[in-house]
């Protein structure tokens, strides 16, 4: 068995990871803009006596990296040293793609273009020549429909006999100017006698790195001490003017070899520019999506209100029998107050959780999300904010942990402190089940309204939060934002139902591990010591929340909901978890907490407020520390948290017993 390493690459957007999917046969969510792929994945494939494996990069415009996911993917295709590569070209954007491919070709790597997309090209009316593209090129072109597993086959064909040659092809050459040509030539002979510092770099294509101006191979070759006369003394002047003339060299060769290839039938006005003029309109588009957004928790609320009411009969079906059958009153306790009303509490939401994720995915898919992230970059950038935090912001609505993760594709450091300490505003899917719990029993119908709310205001907290950090601590103004709309697309109703049991699978996961081992944790505290009440005020959690409780007080939270919050640190779902053991016995949380003298619609909506703003999960704090490299920024991050939850939670409960009463 051969074994064959083989690296997909490719700007954001042009369906690498679908690609990937169709390869390997493993499931893995695509989304319709750059930053979900930041981690190089690696699947494998049998065909015949070969063994494929292949890694799915980031998504990348160039080799001249200057965010974090785009220096992960230039690392593997400049240091792995792969049998293959496969870049994935969008066929109704070739000549914007092709940029890329002016330099993976210097690398001196076997390549294969795989033309993506051909079925939408088709639609749009260009007509490729495919093997026009490949003569230019030198490089074998496979039209393929990633999709649907169009071209599968062929492309697999063709790169296994690329990566099996004995003798290698020479790529189009990049025709520079005399001046840039003769820089190159002159720093290619100085780094042949120190070839054994260039790792897999060949001496030519470091040379073109360095006479455009790669300061990372720079501070390699520094660091080796190696000594680079013709660019450490140069002019920088004239350096600049050099990397410009390669720059458009690329430019003009990516023209041409698209001018001779690609065929375009004109004045056809596409059903998707009329749809964008509206979507993306400056005045109607944020408009649009907010409506969008409240659609979506409208349906979230009353699509799975009747699983709701379901699982929460079975589980007091469960109730029932547990009580009714002799055992010892520990371990009765144990199965009743722990176990079910605990995790029980829990799983009851479950339902909600799948159709958040299921709508979600829908949006995405259809290229809608995308659609948003532009309209609002205008927003962004006048709150201080880059463009680009957008995407990470509607990642964060499924999880904070990965959007935390996807702001390696912001350039600026400034830019990425900022968006991550502002991510966690960004209401989780985690929280989801306490608004359900809370909403519905204290604001009834209007419970998709009051859940609509709650994700509209940790939206305007961040952007208040972004403004002080801009103008406070980083002063500078965000970069620009530049991204590709992805292509309108019908979604796949396999795909979104895929997508959502595999986001709702990881929820069980965490239900099964974390929330019950936080909610057993609870139910212990609740009973002991030996002989107390359960979950009365002399238990152990009793006395915990009693203790915390008075700094709690203005906002009007009894000690049980300080209970909640304590161990809401651990994850989410265990404040539901964690009231459901507390409060316990043969009514289910609901009618408990209807019944609880002491809580009020008010009193629900600041404590809502408050597990909306005050800390993430530990994980999403663990990936804060990891992503900002300090304790510093992550200390600030905690603190700021908690600080602004306090400050509305009050302001909430205070402003809002005059419109809803204490």
């Amino acid at each position: 068995m051969k074994n064959i390493s083989i690296l997909l690459a490719g700007n954001p957007n042009v369906g690498k990871t679908t690609l990937f999917n169709s390869l390997c046969g493993v499931h893995q969510h695509t989304g319709n803009y750059p930053g979900v792929t930041v981690d190089i994945k690696e699947g494998k494939r049998q065909i015949n006596e070969h063994s494929l494996i292949i890694s799915d990069l980031p998504g990348t415009y160039s080799l001249s990296a200057f965010t974090p996911d785009e220096q992960v993917a230039r690392d593997a295709l400049l240091n792995t040293n792969p049998d293959a590569v496969v870049q994935i070209i969008d066929a109704t954007n070739i000549e914007r793609n092709l940029f890329l491919t002016t330099q993976l070709m210097e690398i001196g790597i076997p390549m294969v273009i795989a033309l993506n997309m051909s079925d939408l090209a088709d639609e749009q009316g260009i007509t490729i020549d495919a093997e026009c593209l490949e003569k230019n090129l030198k490089i074998p072109v496979v039209r393929i429909v990633a999709r649907n597993g169009e071209g599968i086959d062929s492309l697999l064909e063709t790169v296994i006999r690329v990566a099996n040659q004995k003798t290698r092809t020479a790529h189009r050459e990049i025709e520079y100017s005399h001046s840039v040509t003769n820089h190159i030539n002159e720093i290619c002979n100085y780094l042949r006698s120190h070839a054994a510092l260039l790792g897999n770099l060949s001496p030519h294509y470091a040379a073109i790195r360095l006479v455009e101006g790669d300061e990372h191979l720079e501070k390699m070759l520094h660091n080796q001490g190696l000594k680079l006369p013709f660019i450490d003394n140069g002019d920088p002047a004239e350096r600049d003017g050099i990397a410009e003339d390669i720059l458009l060299a690329r430019y003009r060769t990516a023209e041409e070899i698209t001018t001779c290839s690609v065929k375009c039938t004109m004045g056809r006005v596409m059903p998707a520019d009329l749809i964008d003029q509206v979507l993306t309109h400056r005045i109607f588009g944020i408009p649009i999506f907010l409506a969008c957004m409240w659609f979506a928790f409208q349906i979230t609320f009353s699509a799975s209100n009747p699983f709701l009411v379901g699982i929460e009969y079975i589980f007091e079906h469960f109730t029932e029998i547990i009580n009714g059958v002799e055992m010892d009153p520990f371990i009765r306790s144990f199965l009743s107050d722990g176990v079910i009303g605990g995790v029980g509490s829990v799983l009851v939401f479950v339902p909600s959780i799948f159709v958040m994720f299921l709508l979600l995915s829908i949006l995405e898919d259809t290229g809608y999300l995308a659609r948003a992230a532009f309209v609002m970059d205008r927003l962004m950038h006048s709150i201080g904010l880059h463009g680009r935090s957008f995407i990470p912001f509607l990642i964060g609505f499924g999880c904070n942990v990965p959007a935390i993760m996807a702001t390696r594709t912001l350039q600026s450091k400034a830019d990425r402190i900022i968006t991550i300490i502002t991510i966690p505003f960004m209401s989780c899917a985690a929280r989801l089940p306490v608004y359900v719990l809370f909403a519905g029993v204290f604001f009834g119908a209007a419970a998709g309204n009051v859940i609509f709310f709650l994700y509209v205001l940790g939206i305007l907290v961040a952007i208040i939060s972004a403004m002080t950090f801009r103008r406070l601590v980083f002063k500078d103004e965000p970069s620009p934002f530049i991204m590709e709309l992805p292509p309108y697309r019908k979604p796949s109703g396999f795909a979104a139902a895929t997508h959502m049991w595999h986001k709702g699978r990881e929820y069980l996961k965490r239900a099964g591990i974390v929330i019950f081992g936080g909610v057993i944790v609870v139910w212990a505290l609740a009973t002991l010591p030996v002989g107390v009440e359960y979950g009365s005020v002399d238990s152990l959690a009793g006395i915990i929340g009693q203790t915390v409780q008075p700094l709690f007080a203005p906002l009007g939270f009894n000690w049980q909901l300080v209970v909640g919050l304590i161990f809401g640190f651990i994850a989410k779902e265990v404040v539901v978890g964690s009231l459901g053991t507390l409060y316990g016995g043969e009514e289910m949380l609901e009618s408990s907490l209807a019944a609880d003298p002491t809580l009020s619609p008010v009193i629900a909506l600041a404590y809502m407020v408050f597990i909306l703003l005050y800390l993430p999960c530990v994980a999403a704090l663990g990936v804060i520390r990891q992503e900002i490299g300090n304790w510093k920024w992550t200390g600030i991050a905690i603190g700021w948290g908690i600080l602004v939850a306090y400050v509305f939670s009050f302001l909430i409960l205070h402003i809002g017993s005059l419109f809803i009463g204490a």
